[in-house]
């Protein structure tokens, strides 16, 4: 099992931090509930999230959860294991780079972790580039791989 690591940073650190990596986070359970509440929110309501009898007649083999839930969750997952101590705020600027390489089956378990690729001044902050990598327990390849465009402010 990879050890933990928390990269924690203040402003004046950020724009020097390229290459510094953190996680994997703690492993977060996919439940049901949670892939069926974002079915609703989002207006989702593809059947291989919903229903076990289809979802079962799919390569996958039983419901799944919605990518895009999976790639939601990097925000919880990411706070265990990445944080800017001093920023007055922090915002998601955007994504560079989304794929989806595998499934995750509902029941099972992710975790987050990641790397400052680039780090560069902007007017009163910081822009990062951070890519993070989604893996399930136990599966070969990662759920989500997602280049994260990160700006902190003083």
């Amino acid at each position: 099992m990879a050890e933990s690591t928390r990269l924690s940073l203040t402003m004046a650190d950020l724009a020097g931090s390229a290459g510094r990596t953190f996680g994997p986070s703690s492993w977060r359970q996919i439940t049901q509930d949670e892939v069926d509440l974002f079915a609703r929110v989002t207006g989702d309501d593809n059947p291989i999230h919903l229903d076990a009898e289809v979802a079962a007649a799919t390569p996958f083999g039983t419901r799944i959860a919605h990518g895009l839930l999976t790639l939601s969750l990097v925000v919880p997952l990411m706070a265990e294991v990445f944080e800017v101590e001093d920023a007055g705020m922090g915002i998601n600027y955007g994504l560079n780079r989304v794929r989806f390489p595998a499934p995750v089956p509902v029941g099972s378990r992710i975790r987050v972790s990641g790397e400052v690729r680039t780090a560069s001044e902007v007017a009163g902050g910081v822009q990062i580039e951070v890519p993070v990598t989604f893996e399930v327990e136990d599966a070969a390849k990662p759920a989500c791989v997602a280049e994260l465009v990160l700006r902190y402010y003083r």
